[in-house]
């Protein structure tokens, strides 16, 4: 018997005359593992909500067909994107106590539930520890102990990686594939960076236009995506499928295995480790004369600590960046990157150091002056968006900058990210790739020479990722100055030319992404993971497929 039925749901938000979700049908039986997938605002997080009972109950609007639910509310866990929503009390061990307390547990109860869970997610060192002090891998993690504490049947989670680096989001997914596997947990996830769970599903959901395309197991997923030309496709099967493998693996190691098979004897061959063939890739997009571009932008021994804080949240940090340059900022949790980028932008000012623009020291200028030639784009939109239209809030700070008509400028940004059909709807009421892509537009409208983005991609769907980055390379050909703060690492082979990686608070590695990203033990994509061994320096998608070719021309 189904654990979830939902059947004919159809559901409109308050105030909107399009539904959300259209007529879904699904079953969910108890101790699977379930995986939503589709694009930016297709209803994956509504369904989501329904299912956690979150709507109608909260969020109104109208409801249509039934969703029915075998046990009791209370035993459905709810993990969002951001743990800070979640985070109430300052210590993590009243937090993890919180949710009981408030069902009436009594105290030794909770004592041990407390001990058992921070046990067994490894977690037992941050007992004493102040929640606003961790990292965003620690808060989620403290947020899945206070979720799990509650011993739920069914644990929801609406992309729950996607603010954290790639160590701290594998050993979230691990755990929540053990309580899957050990406790019978049934586990239903919307996710975007599909490279590291699509494997871990017992089935994968497409959505689209609030209705329910496909529901099949992962390897089926693949090859209804292909053949639907979707974008929700991982880089290893989507390699292995436009190769021409019958076989299409979902995993690295299954790849390596795959890859193994597919080439010659690597040793026989005399080809281990052999350099990767030059292929086209993906800069003939930039301008030739970004291979050395004019310097733009100069930080010189840049440091910042925060009040009371111990210790700096970055030491020291020297580099320059030429017009035309994309660098990324990759690494762990905590690690400065932000702080560093807000210095750059004015919002921190330098307790030490230096940030010149062309030259001249941006310390006198204010903030609002410097924002119409250093644009920034903070982690989260909601920052951004207080206008009652998606066009008043894109015309904002234009209007601040000329005082007069804006609305050519407007039209044209709203086209270019796709926004022009929500141009009249409040930002507030637009899922969170959506969101981030006015927060994006309000900034890029104003035509910034250097253009800092923090975690540009959270939220946004492959599709919609694609068409980000190929238009940050249209900036790039333009002479625009970027920095990616992210840890999408795939995003970051494929569209960034430079990669620095940042450890408390230091600049410990910084050149060409093959470089830095080659053989990298957390920082390599998943492409350039399969082929280590056999060929090195594989890091783009066009790489994968031009060595293949290479070695089936020269070696086969």
């Amino acid at each position: 018997m189904a654990l979830f039925e939902v059947e004919a749901l159809t559901y409109y938000y308050g105030g909107s005359e399009r539904p959300a979700l259209g007529g879904v049908n699904l079953e969910i039986t108890e101790g699977e593992f379930v995986l939503l997938v589709g694009g930016s605002g297709c209803g994956k997080s509504t369904l989501l909500r329904a299912l956690s009972g979150l709507v109608p109950n909260f969020y109104g609007g109208r409801i249509g067909g039934r969703v029915r639910y075998r046990g009791a509310s209370k035993e459905i866990g709810f993990i969002f994107q951001d743990p800070e929503n979640q985070l109430v009390m300052t210590g993590v061990e009243r937090e993890i106590a919180f949710g009981l307390e408030n069902i009436g547990v009594p105290p030794r109860e909770i004592k041990r539930r407390i001990a058992e869970v921070m046990d067994y997610l490894n977690i037992s060192a941050l007992k004493s520890a102040n929640t606003f002090d961790l990292s965003g891998g620690q808060k989620q993690m403290v947020v899945l102990a206070s979720v799990m504490a509650m011993q739920p049947r069914v644990l929801l989670l609406d992309e729950p990686t996607s603010q954290l680096d790639p160590v701290a989001a594998e050993e979230l997914l691990t755990n929540v594939k053990r309580m899957n596997d050990d406790l019978g947990l049934t586990v239903v996830m919307v996710e975007q960076r599909l490279e590291r769970c699509f494997h871990l599903a017992d089935r994968v959901l497409v959505m689209n236009g609030g209705h329910l395309l496909n529901n099949s197991r992962p390897d089926d997923a693949v090859i209804y995506g292909l053949n639907a030309g979707s974008p929700f496709v991982p880089p290893v099967p989507r390699f292995f499928a436009q190769a021409g493998s019958v076989k299409i693996p979902l995993t690295v190691a299954e790849g390596r295995k795959q890859i193994r098979a597919m080439l010659p004897d690597p040793g026989a061959a005399g080809i281990a480790g052999h350099p990767r063939p030059r292929g086209t890739g993906e800069w003939e997009k930039v301008k030739k004369s970004a291979a050395s571009p004019e310097k733009l932008l100069e930080i010189k021994n840049l440091s910042y600590t925060y009040p009371d804080a111990p210790e700096p949240a970055v030491r020291n940090i020297s580099f320059t960046l030429g017009t035309g340059e994309v660098a990324a900022i990759i690494g762990e949790n905590g690690g400065g990157k932000s702080t560093l980028i807000k210095n750059i932008c004015g919002l921190l000012r330098p307790q030490r150091g230096r940030v010149k623009l062309s030259g001249w020291d941006i310390e006198p200028q204010k903030v609002h002056e410097l924002a119409g030639s250093v644009g920034y784009l903070a982690q989260n939109p909601n920052d951004y968006l207080f206008n009652d239209t998606v066009r008043q809030e894109v015309a904002f700070g234009l209007k601040l900058d000329h005082g007069g008509p804006v609305e050519q400028s407007v039209d044209e940004i709203l086209a270019k990210l796709r926004l022009t059909h929500v141009q009249d709807v409040n930002p507030r009421d637009l899922s969170g790739g959506e969101r981030q892509r006015v927060a994006l537009a309000s900034v890029l409208v104003r035509q910034p020479r250097v253009l800092l983005l923090d975690e540009p991609t959270r939220g946004l769907d492959a599709h919609l990722k694609t068409e980000m980055g190929d238009y940050l390379l249209d900036l790039s050909a333009a002479g625009v100055a970027i920095i990616i703060v992210t840890h999408d690492i795939e995003f970051v082979a494929e569209y960034a030319r430079r990669v620095l990686i940042m450890f408390d608070g230091e600049i410990v590695a910084d050149g060409d992404k093959r470089a830095v990203m080659n053989n990298s033990l957390y920082y390599a994509p998943q492409l350039n993971k399969m082929f280590r061994g056999f060929y090195e320096g594989v890091i783009t998608f066009q790489d994968a497929l031009d060595t293949l070719k290479w070695c089936r021309y020269e070696v086969g």
